[in-house]
């Protein structure tokens, strides 16, 4: 069995990045403009994105001021790195995960190759399931390893497509935004061999099955890391289909990627960037997956690699704001010039595409990796849009002027201007600062201009070769020069002057209105007042419901007999569940013919768990492996039965955090809903790696 699977894995899954060639910036930008397929997906997806990222932020009244924290709290990080850096890493060893250190892409990647040649036996290849990290394609991890004869398949939907087309990802957090769904259904009728389909649920389901076999063969998991926790040494990942929990729970050995900026200081921290970050970047008050992850499970080896490859070097420089980003892909989605011709047409000198694109990515590409990147900071109107829309208020525009102004990390620590620009208008710029620094220059030059061009329009159009003609005009010099014109009026008043002092002349009426005393003035407190737990039930409620998960609520001595029920509509005589789950009977469960299991098996359709507690403001269950806790029963089978006592329902993010056990136990999972993804044309598909179901049942007295 395990040969048939590696065999259709193998005929599945290879590389052809090579087929992404090399091509000149401005030939990738008129190619993208010019393909109408490519405006339609670009367009509708980012709209989407940024009416669902409003909408989102209006249910936190004191968005701003988080903004505003996050902020400062990123810039704390950045500016005691080190320090963090180290009580990080001591934190994760004494939680038994292995820490390394790589200075640049070729440490990175000799690290992994060393964790493989540990496992690999005799001449065995390895199967590696990969969760999406863009630290991969930085450093360009899926050729190194296929080059040492592995495997490697992406696991998030949208990867797992531009895999199959052999492309790099062409936005952050939606990889697959460019592709529209004739385009993934020509791909899996000619690469999986399904029928030609346009029906996205066939499509997901397809993918579904293909990488189930992955999850549960691959040798090794690979992840990237949203955030390091430097008071626990924890690992977040936050994902929303639930490939993320796959691949660092079932393979025996994980591998994560951070950068090594990718730090808050505390829990509480975490639950601040949390509130932020999945709101930015898909709409949403959570993700459907949010992964706390301490220690390794039992049986299980962790490894994290913590990357430089210029970060250090950008620290110090003034680019060193773009640190802070959180990677939310929100500037791309309100960028004007990344939705007319998506993250494919950003490209180095030498024609690659740039592994970060967009706003940040014109930042941060040659900011890590080089001056190759530099002219990617010329396509930008500038507007403003990304700081608006960052979460972290970094000032994108200003560090795209530096970045054009040369003021970037280089092995040549001399200032070079006008990185980016074609030598002629280098030229012309030269050539004007020299005027323009010497006023009586400037003055004649200004002066002979406007004489010349008297007989033409106000605004003279720019040749195509300076790349402005297509869409800018040049305004024609003033015939009189502004000194010429102050000089003709001398000292006489201004229009504006005469008004003014003509007003002060008016003289000044009494007020005869009566004056109103200040009373003894009320000042409004918050109210600070327990929420009462009938209304946390019913907030909590609500907000599941809106994420697509059925909540019922019953007596302690109703629940039995409800999952009995239940299970028996379904079908259903086998299950995965706790060993402990509060106000369930068990045994009870076993007489009336439902067999409870303690580990996954492909057969086993429904987990059932308990909850370390909910959140209301979310809808979030926040669940925590342990002896008797398994994190598998609510990933691995198809439809997810949780119980929650109503005295488990907490308010906020940040009162579930300050549980002893978010920090003591192994691994923990925050889950909004069923499993979810809006990869193909953002057509919102349930259940892709995890349950495609969720019931919630509150057990109130």
């Amino acid at each position: 069995m395990r040969t048939l699977i590696c065999c259709k894995i193998q005929a599945f899954f290879f590389s052809i990045r090579s087929a992404m060639k090399p091509v000149p910036l401005h030939t990738a930008i008129q190619a993208a403009i010019a393909d109408p397929g490519l405006r339609i997906a670009l367009t509708s997806n980012a709209e989407r994105r940024v009416r669902g990222r409003i909408s989102a932020f209006e249910s936190l009244p004191d968005w701003r001021e988080r903004r505003v924290h996050a902020h400062a709290v990123r810039a704390e990080v950045i500016e005691h790195l080190d320090a963090y850096l180290e009580q990080f890493s001591q934190q994760a060893r004494t939680n038994g995960i292995n820490v390394h250190r790589a200075h640049n892409a070729a440490e990175a990647l000799q690290i992994v190759l060393e964790i493989a040649a540990g496992q690999k036996q005799a001449e065995k290849t390895l199967l590696f399931a990969k969760s999406k990290s863009m630290i991969s394609e930085e450093i360009e991890l899926n050729p190194a390893l296929e080059a040492a004869g592995h495997r490697v398949v992406e696991t998030d939907l949208g990867e797992f497509i531009i895999q199959l087309r052999g492309e790099r990802p062409s936005h952050l957090i939606a990889p697959a935004i460019h592709l529209r769904r004739g385009q993934v259904g020509q791909l899996f009728h000619e690469k999986l061999g399904i029928p030609y389909t346009e029906e996205i649920s066939t499509l997901t389901n397809t993918a579904r099955k293909v990488l189930r076999e992955v999850f549960l063969t691959a040798d090794i998991g690979l992840s990237g890391v949203n955030f390091g926790v430097a008071e626990s040494g924890s690992l977040c990942i936050v994902t929303n289909e639930g490939n993320g929990r796959m691949v660092t729970t079932l393979p025996k050995i994980h591998v994560a990627l951070m950068g090594m900026e990718r730090l808050v200081p505390t829990l509480t921290d975490l639950a601040l960037m949390l509130s932020l970050l999945a709101r930015s970047a898909t709409g949403q008050k959570m993700s459907v997956y949010t992964q706390i992850i301490n220690q390794p499970l039992t049986g299980q080896t962790r490894h994290v690699i913590i990357l430089d490859n210029g970060r250090s070097t950008l620290r110090e420089s003034p680019l060193r704001e773009s640190l802070y980003c959180i990677r939310c892909g929100a500037c791309l989605n309100v960028c004007p010039v990344f939705r007319e011709m998506g993250g494919h047409a950003y490209r180095g000198a030498n024609g690659e595409i740039a592994p970060y694109p967009g706003p940040i990515g014109s930042v941060i590409s040659p900011g890590l990796l080089g001056e190759n990147f530099v002219q990617l900071a010329q396509i930008s109107s500038l507007c403003g849009a990304c700081k608006d829309a960052c979460p972290v208020e970094i000032d994108l525009p200003k560090m795209l002027l530096r970045v054009r102004a040369g003021q970037m990390p280089s092995r040549n620590e001399n200032l070079v201007e006008g990185q980016g620009l074609a030598k002629i208008v280098k030229l012309g710029l030269s050539g004007f600062s020299q005027i323009a620094a010497r006023p009586r220059l400037f003055a004649a030059s200004q002066k002979i201009a406007g004489w010349a061009l008297t007989p033409f329009p106000a605004f003279l159009p720019l040749p195509a070769f300076t790349g402005w003609g297509f869409s800018k005009d040049f305004p024609k010099p003033a015939s009189k020069s502004f000194r010429e014109r102050w000089k003709e009026m001398g000292k006489q008043e201004t229009r504006k002057q005469e008004v003014s002092r003509r007003v002060c002349e008016i003289p000044v009426q009494p007020d005869n209105r009566p004056t109103v005393q200040p009373s003894n003035q009320i000042t409004v407190q918050p109210d600070n007042r327990i929420i009462a737990q009938s209304e946390l039930i019913k907030r909590f409620t609500a907000e599941l419901e809106t994420l697509s998960a059925q909540v019922s609520i019953l007596h302690a001595n109703e629940l039995t007999p409800r999952l009995v029920a239940f299970l028996r509509e379904r079908g259903v005589t086998r299950a995965q569940a706790w060993k402990k789950i509060s106000s369930l009977n068990q045994a009870d469960m076993a007489e009336a013919g439902i067999q409870l299991e303690r580990s996954p098996a492909p057969d086993i359709t429904v987990g059932i768990t308990g909850a370390l507690c909910a959140i209301a403001e979310t809808g979030t269950l926040l669940l925590h492996e342990g002896a008797d806790f398994y994190l598998t029963a609510s990933l691995v089978p198809e439809i997810h039965l949780v119980v929650v006592q109503a005295a488990q329902i907490v308010t906020t993010l940040e009162e579930a955090l300050a549980l002893p056990q978010v920090k003591t136990a192994s691994a923990l999972a925050l889950i909004s809903g069923p499993s979810r993804t809006a990869d193909i044309e953002m057509v919102l598909t349930l259940g892709v790696h995890g349950p495609g179901e969720v019931h919630v049942f509150i057990v109130d007295g």
